[in-house]
């Protein structure tokens, strides 16, 4: 555990006692979690792979952005990013606000680095979560989220939030279904036939849900839904992206990008050798977030669809 930078010089004094306990925690999870070691059995340290997380999942921070938030010494971080950067893992680009600084987003070969990493530690945590009764599980849970509230001042401070992916619940397809009608005719006109449209979908993914090959996300933010996205199987070698979606007031938080790594994730340990999904021209934000991704697009039509004419695209990730 590290303490804060901000904790004040007037606190009582602290017992031995509570301080031994402390570091003897430490050691334990430290241990148990394989800190000590190379992360996941890679060639990356902890602090290299969270410098990954943080690119893969924020829209184009500052390494201003990354020391501060992740209290990393400045030159420590740059070797980092100069050696993700010559690995072609990293791209840069000028802030539009000022020229002498660099956006920083990781390439589609960075975000291929990134996924198996992921995707090792949710099998790692779900393995030590498995050893576990489903009530030590909700108590271990519990225990943490104490620990984290009680050490973190800034999660009780005005305006944090606590960002949450989870699986579909009764009542969210509905949910999903409003949102998508009521956001798609306030932003871009589109009628009652994109909402029906997404009725279909959703109704068809609860019919003939395979939890084998499928999964959904619902993304909450301090409790409040605030977006969505499927992974449906389409053949033994093809899944599909569909449903993504984020209320106006999750936007800039990388949530976008951080479902569709989930997506990404899930169909690549599946097995599934591409991964394709179907948008419109005009959708500009997701069709950035498909592009750094590394998913390309394979053919547009024009037509005459929801009260419109667009130009419908469809994208593909070779996932292999």
């Amino acid at each position: 555990m590290k303490a804060s930078a901000s904790s004040p010089s007037t606190a009582s004094p602290v017992s031995p006692a509570h301080v031994k306990a402390v570091r003897g925690f430490n050691r334990f999870y430290t241990q148990r979690i394989g800190v000590l070691d190379p992360y996941l059995g890679s060639e990356f340290s902890l602090t290299e792979v969270r410098v990954l997380y943080e690119l893969a999942h924020r829209d184009q921070p500052t390494a201003t952005e990354l020391a501060r938030d992740l209290t990393l010494d400045a030159g420590y971080l740059s070797r980092i990013l100069r050696r993700f950067e010559s690995r072609g893992w990293l791209a840069r680009s000028p802030s539009p606000a000022d020229a002498r600084t660099s956006l920083l987003r990781l390439t589609a070969a960075g975000h291929k680095v990134f996924a198996p990493l992921q995707q090792k530690s949710r099998d790692e945590a779900a393995a030590l979560l498995a050893a576990l009764p489903e009530t030590r599980r909700t108590e271990l849970i519990a225990a943490m989220g104490t620990v984290q509230r009680l050490l973190d001042g800034a999660a009780s401070a005005p305006g944090s939030r606590t960002i949450v992916l989870r699986d579909p619940q009764p009542g969210d397809m509905g949910w999903v279904i409003e949102q998508h009608g009521a956001l798609y005719a306030r932003e871009w006109g589109y009628t009652a036939d994109f909402e029906a449209l997404v009725a279909d979908i959703a109704a068809q993914f609860i019919r003939k849900f395979d939890p084998a090959w499928e999964k959904a996300w619902i993304a909450e933010i301090d409790g409040e839904r605030v977006g969505s996205v499927f992974v449906v199987r389409k053949s033994a070698t093809v899944a599909k992206l569909r449903l993504l979606i984020l209320t106006p007031q999750a936007r800039g938080l990388g949530l976008g990008g951080r479902l569709t790594d989930e997506c990404i994730a899930f169909a690549r340990a599946k097995g599934y050798r591409k991964l394709v999904l179907w948008t419109q021209s005009e959708l500009l934000a997701a069709r950035a977030i498909y592009k750094s991704r590394g998913f390309v697009r394979t053919a547009s039509e024009r037509n005459n669809a929801f009260g419109k004419r667009l130009t419908s695209e469809t994208w593909e990730l070779d996932l292999r």
